[in-house]
């Protein structure tokens, strides 16, 4: 099954709130070798002006996964999972994220083409406080790998 185009500008209703916890942020930041003391360390943060740890540039991927599963399981979309491969992930931050954000994502696939027999969705999933404040937008483009 390829993807279906008609999904372009589809915008998947908000995920429930994600609270950011300092261990989880301190978690992430030991797994991808993020020593700077920010992430670690809440004095170090605050001497920065930041009201706690900082979560390194890519921790919105963890937030942003109960997103991207409302999309790869909408079966009309298409999506064979035991196909898909990582294509791109790229942020536009707001602000960075910090222990104690309560988060909200909404996605919305912004592109779905086909080259080489492959299909490409792109979407786009903005993060932003259960206030309604943004905090960052997250792009992801995922590969399909066609039939061999």
């Amino acid at each position: 099954m390829s993807l279906d185009p008609s999904f372009v500008g589809r915008t998947y209703p908000p995920t429930a709130p994600y609270q950011v916890g300092r261990e989880k942020i301190r978690e992430f930041a030991t797994a991808i070798g993020a020593t700077d003391p920010v992430h670690h360390d809440p004095a170090a943060a605050q001497a920065l002006g930041h009201p706690d740890v900082v979560a390194p540039p890519t921790f919105p991927v963890v937030v942003t996964m109960a997103a991207s599963r409302q999309i790869v399981e909408d079966p009309a979309l298409g999506v064979d999972y035991s196909r898909v491969v990582h294509g791109d992930q790229r942020f536009a931050y707001t602000r960075p994220v910090v222990a104690g954000d309560e988060l909200v994502c909404a996605s919305t696939i912004e592109d779905v083409s086909t080259r080489g027999g492959h299909g490409f969705l792109t979407t786009r999933t903005d993060v932003s406080t259960v206030a309604g404040e943004p905090v960052v937008a997250v792009w992801s483009k995922i590969v399909v790998r066609g039939e061999a």
